[in-house]
């Protein structure tokens, strides 16, 4: 059984029941265009359900960062018009989430409509977790459903405050999301392996550190891979390269030997002199055969063939950071190889692969491959938490919950 509820363990038929679910309507935008909808997209299943089923839904969100100020260029009513055209339903704007005002709207709604109450963070206590502000959310509600894993990895009042207080559930994304984890890392099929990208060890240090008793191959790439290269003794020119962390990485290497992890590193990369698009230095060379002026870029494409090999006797991927400078041609060579190998392995059932953060996303979408991963997360600190093995406070509150239900 599962270690938490779904909206599958609420009642089939909620009429008039009022059901707070939080979700991340912090999506970018431009006037009133909202320029990227995945996270709305992403919340559609729960919410649909829910109005199908006759609850009156109430969504719960923060929306940018107004410090505990009313900010109407924050507010949430922005996102009235551009909900109410996916769901293709009226969407009604709650002028708060709590207290009076928020009880007397709610009065006049009826079961299946959908209401957004106004941003949590104008609240300060919202950040602080404040007790009160929990019960006054939950005082609005009969059911919560937390349905934003990207937010999970702060304890607020909304995302961890008010699960203790009402029945909580996770919603069709949560609920995706944490079978995926699941899968990748919590109970995976073995070998498996991961990709940890991105430029500097020094924001992953704790994700490398876990990781390495976890996996089965650990394939590092950017800028972090020239820190590892330093320190074996790698001469990397100019490199990106945090040569005070070579003892860090040294560490790690130690690690990864006790846990029987191998970790890879590429053995010919690819150089310019200048970090530019397609520059007119660009070489592709054996690591040790990096000149004094030059920095490396990318991996090359002897090492992507055998990592490609390495990932063809994987059962499972966990996929985080891009290869080189991918978003700069023709740097962003091996990421796309390696995720396209990572793609149709996927396809052809032999691989599990999940990928998060927000560079991964882009990345695979520049590939354009993302809809061939098993699963790509869209969030960007909880995947990053998830990873560094951290319990998400978010998550951990809904399995409290039903360890306090059971325990009845």
């Amino acid at each position: 059984m599962a270690p938490f509820k779904t909206l599958d363990d609420l009642p089939a038929d909620l009429t008039g029941k009022r059901v707070l679910v939080r979700v991340d309507l912090n999506v970018p935008m431009e006037g009133a265009s909202v320029t990227d909808d995945t996270r709305l997209r992403a919340m559609l299943p729960t919410v649909l359900d829910l109005s199908d089923r006759g609850a009156i839904v109430l969504l719960l969100s923060h929306f940018g960062r107004p410090k505990g100020q009313v900010r109407p260029d924050m507010s949430t009513a922005r996102l009235v018009m551009p909900l109410s055209r996916l769901t293709g339903r009226s969407v009604r704007f709650v002028e708060d989430c709590q207290g009076p005002e928020a009880e007397r709207a709610l009065m006049t709604m009826l079961p299946g409509n959908i209401g957004i109450l106004e941003n949590t963070r104008f609240h300060a206590g919202e950040e602080k977790n404040d007790p009160e502000l929990a019960r006054a959310m939950a005082a609005l509600g009969d059911f919560y459903v937390n349905d934003a894993f990207s937010a999970a990895h702060r304890a607020h009042a909304s995302t961890e405050g008010v699960a203790h207080l009402l029945p909580s559930f996770a919603g069709r994304a949560m609920e995706a999301e944490l079978k995926a984890l699941e899968r990748a890392l919590g109970d995976p099929e073995r070998p498996v392996a991961a990709v940890v990208g991105g430029a500097k060890v020094s924001t992953k240090l704790a994700v490398l550190g876990h990781l390495v008793g976890k996996v089965d191959h650990l394939i590092i790439g950017g800028g972090m891979a020239n820190t590892f290269l330093a320190a074996r003794g790698v001469d990397v020119g100019k490199s990106l390269c945090e040569h005070e962390l070579t003892g860090e990485a040294n560490a790690i290497f130690e690690q990864a030997e006790a846990a029987r992890c191998t970790i890879h590193l590429p053995y010919d990369v690819v150089v310019a002199k200048a970090f530019a698009p397609n520059p007119p230095s660009i070489r592709t060379c054996n690591v040790h055969e990096v000149g004094a002026d030059e920095m490396i870029l990318d991996i090359g494409p002897a090492a992507v063939e055998a990592l490609s090999d390495v990932l063809k006797t994987c059962r499972t991927l966990v996929w985080n950071g891009p290869l080189g400078a991918f978003e700069t041609p023709p740097f962003d060579e091996a990421t796309v190889a390696l995720a396209k190998t990572a793609a149709a392995l996927t396809k052809e059932g032999s691989l599990v692969s999940v990928a998060g953060g927000g560079d991964t996303v882009a990345a695979l979408n520049h590939a354009g491959v993302a809809d061939d991963f098993s699963f790509v997360s869209v969030a960007g600190g909880a995947f990053l938490e998830w990873m560094e093995g951290r319990a998400l406070p978010g998550v951990a509150a809904l399995r409290k919950e039903q360890e306090t239900d059971e325990s009845r």
